[in-house]
Order: structure tokens, then C-alpha cells, then sequence
């Protein structure tokens, strides 16, 4: 097939979608496919539009990528893409009412507060926020991945701090109890079937499992299945497969959680455009279910190919 890989683009991680992108070219490419990797810009449109593609794999991360606005610019263009549609990439990269939809259905996501972003700290906010969650606690950009502009914060400074650098990112900044216990991801495909992959424990040599430890070779560490009792596992690939299709996912998607010591997995977050580089998690997953990265990649070209032509959808809009 004549294929387009969208990477680059201009989000927080666009170095990253760079690597990703590559990566799936190097796979389909492999795999005999006539391949153009694409850095979206001013352009994209006009190329994607006359190029007579076949379909395009989105390899784009962060906002104008994961967030549903590339997702509605090929439903105009009548384009098929892989990965979920314009509802579920929208939900799924707005942490806070993917967060309350999550809690709607019955799955354990940590009590949190959006707060908008203004000049400064306003006085009592971080005594208020300390005293609902207690130290250390979590603050965030609602709407980023990759750990960016995410600080743990362990006092009040910290707090305050994290407060000005999560609102460099969006003006809509999540405060957030921390949980406590062995990080892990469930990556679950549906190409259309839906298959929940192994856990997958990740261990940080940094404090923090950010984005240094997520993408320089030595600073993190997989472990599949991941070193908890098999009814948290059950429990935590329950959760992901619900998380998955209650957002209204498609094609694939990696969710981020905290198992705790009574065996409770938390649910973070839902990445429907997960990393896909060398080093990336999902892939990894994949990898010890048997699938291998083309082989990963090829699927998610066919089930995108197939959704289109038989109009199952499209892709959740």
C-alpha cells in the first residue's frame, strides 16, 4: 500500500513522535509498503489530500496530534487512519473528564481538582490543596503526555512551583493525589478484537519515571508480567480493557496505572497514540504476546483500512 506516517507535528513531543514515526516507516517499509513520512505542518493538509494515500499511520503525540484535531482533519479528507477517532483522542488527552468518566463507570482513578492557570499563585491555594490531599501530592498540565511539566511535589514550595510550571503547558492544570505502589502499563489493542496485552512493570532509575527515563536508553526498566500477585494482574487488564472501550478507543492504546499494596489498580491515564520508539512500553507488550513491532504496525494499517471501507464507524466520531 501507498502509506503516509504522520510524526513530528507541534507538541511538547514532537522529538519523540520524530523517533516514533521513523520507527513505524523502518516496520512498514520492511513489510513492502510504499511509505512518505510526513512532518505535519501548513502543508499537511494539501499533501495528504493529493497524495492518494491508501491510509496514514499517526505517530503524532500531544496535542494537534493525539487530541482528535488530525483524527477530524482525515475524516474530512475521507483518509483511513490508525488509532481511535475524534471523540476518544479528544477524551483521552483531557485528563480531567477522562478522569471523570472513568470514576463514572466505577474504575479507581486518584481524587483530583482542575484548577485554571493565572498570573501567579493566589493566596490560600496551596494551603487548600495540601490540606484536601495531603503530601506528597501530584500537578500536571491537563492536557500533555510524556510527563511534561508534571511535578511530584513533596512541600509547599514545590507545590506552588508546580503550579506556574504545569501552567506553561495549559492554561487547565490537574492537582492530584498521589498513589503509592509498583507503576505499571496495560497496552490493549482492538484490530477490531479486542486483546488486552501483558502488564508490563516499569522500573526508573530516576526519582521519577519522566521523560529522561522514558527515553534515554538505561534509565528505565520493563518487566513483563509485571512483580504483582496474579489478581492485581487480572484486576489491572480488567480495568484497562474497560478504561479502552468506556473512552471509546480504537486500534490501540497504552494505560498507565498504580497498583497499590492492597492489589487496587489506580488508573492514570489512557494514551491512544502511544510511544512507539526503540525503547517505548507498548511495543515491548506486544513483543511478549508475540507480536512483533511490524507485525504491530501492519495491523493497525489493516483494521484502519478495513474500519474505512466498511464504514464500522467512523472511528468513533
Amino acid at each position: 500500500m501507498k502509506l503516509a506516517v504522520l510524526r513530528g507535528g507541534k507538541s511538547a513531543e514532537r522529538e519523540v513522535s520524530l523517533r516514533s514515526g521513523a520507527n513505524v516507516a523502518k516496520a512498514l517499509r520492511a513489510r513492502g509498503h510504499d511509505v512518505t513520512e510526513v512532518d505535519l505542518d501548513g502543508n499537511t493538509w494539501d499533501f495528504l489530500r493529493d497524495g492518494g494515500f491508501d491510509c496514514v499511520f499517526n505517530a503524532l503525540h500531544g496535542r494537534l496530534g493525539e487530541d482528535g484535531t488530525v483524527q477530524g482533519m482525515l475524516e474530512l479528507l475521507g483518509v483511513p487512519y490508525t488509532g481511535s477517532g475524534v471523540l476518544a483522542s479528544a477524551l483521552c488527552m483531557d485528563k480531567s473528564r477522562a478522569g471523570r468518566l472513568m470514576e463514572g463507570v466505577g474504575l479507581n482513578v486518584p481524587e483530583f481538582e482542575e484548577l485554571e492557570a493565572k498570573e501567579g499563585v493566589a493566596a490560600g491555594v496551596v494551603e487548600r490543596l495540601v490540606a484536601k490531599f495531603t503530601l506528597p501530592l501530584v500537578v500536571k498540565p491537563v492536557r500533555e503526555g510524556s510527563t511534561i511539566g508534571l511535578t511530584i511535589a513533596r512541600d509547599e514550595d514545590a507545590v506552588a512551583s508546580g503550579l506556574v510550571l504545569a501552567g506553561r503547558y495549559d492554561r487547565r492544570v490537574l492537582v492530584q493525589r498521589l498513589a503509592v505502589g509498583t507503576e505499571i502499563t496495560v497496552g490493549v489493542l482492538a484490530t477490531p478484537d479486542l486483546k488486552v496485552l501483558p502488564t508490563l512493570e516499569i522500573v526508573s532509575e530516576n526519582p521519577v519515571y519522566d521523560y529522561d527515563a522514558k527515553y534515554t536508553a538505561g534509565r528505565s526498566h520493563h518487566i513483563i508480567p509485571a512483580r504483582i500477585p496474579e489478581a492485581a494482574r487480572h484486576n489491572a487488564a480488567d480495568a484497562a480493557a474497560r478504561a479502552f472501550s468506556e473512552l471509546g478507543c480504537s486500534g490501540m492504546a497504552r494505560v498507565d496505572m498504580i497498583v497499590d499494596a492492597a492489589g487496587t489498580p489506580w488508573v492514570l491515564e489512557v494514551n491512544t497514540v502511544p510511544g512507539l520508539t526503540e525503547l517505548s512500553l507498548l511495543p515491548d507488550a506486544a513483543r511478549a504476546d508475540g507480536i512483533e513491532f511490524d507485525e504491530l504496525c501492519e495491523r493497525l494499517i489493516e483494521h484502519a483500512v478495513g474500519r474505512h471501507h466498511h464504514h464500522v464507524g467512523p472511528a468513533a466520531i
